[in-house]
């Protein structure tokens, strides 16, 4: 876990204390940032939050790098939809994003949907957003839209990292990687947990080696 302090921006609520500002930014082929996210939304069901999905694309994470010749190839078949999702938040805004976003990585994780044409089609619909939107998977309109939205993900943590990326109240930090969602208390015990060590400046990385798979149920 790398982190970056920033300006914050919570709001101030009756008690005295504040509402976590939280912007989680996805690819939608990670199924860890999947797992993070549905963790993210089962935190804002118990407690207040400003939680927003934001896109990051892995695409332009591993733009020039070495990889396997199997994750280059899943990599770049992904492209399309992140295109199409890039073309969803800059023509309609988070909340629609979110919406695609919850339906495409529906079909993608829990599903295992490989077919990621009709997968953001599908999800389109779902949305309700309009079915044109699937012609910019192979156009190059949203390019810029998609590499400003990343930048905005991974400059303050750095490009050595991947996703999940969160920015809570200001600080930008890769992580938490799981690979299952918390529910419940262990939800909010995580999230007070990773707030809490974002919010001490001098903290950079806390990881250990990962033994299971992720798990969608």
């Amino acid at each position: 876990m790398t982190s970056v302090t920033t300006t914050p921006s919570p709001e101030t609520i009756s008690d005295g204390g504040t509402v976590p500002v939280v912007d989680v930014f996805v690819d939608p082929l990670c199924p860890f940032a999947w797992i993070t996210s549905r963790w993210a939304l089962e935190v804002a069901a118990q407690r207040e939050l400003r939680l927003t999905f934001r896109l990051m694309s892995l695409y332009l994470l591993n733009e020039g790098r070495d990889l396997p010749a199997d994750y280059r190839a899943k990599i770049d078949g992904s492209r399309g939809i992140g295109r199409v999702a890039a073309a969803v938040q800059a023509d309609h805004g988070p909340d629609a994003f979110s919406a695609f976003y919850t339906a495409v990585g529906t079909r993608i994780h829990p599903q295992g949907r490989t077919d990621l044409d009709a997968v953001a089609a599908e999800g389109l619909a779902e949305a309700h957003l309009p079915a044109s939107l699937a012609d910019a998977a192979t156009s190059d309109a949203y390019d810029d839209a998609l590499a400003a939205s990343h930048r905005a993900g991974m400059a303050p943590v750095g490009e050595d990292v991947g996703t999940p990326t969160l920015h809570v109240d200001g600080v930008a930090f890769f992580g938490p990687v799981l690979t299952r969602v918390p529910r419940g208390e262990d939800a909010l015990r995580v999230f007070d947990g990773a707030r809490a060590l974002a919010s001490f400046p001098e903290f950079f990385e806390l990881k250990r080696s990962r033994t299971s798979d992720p798990t969608f149920s």
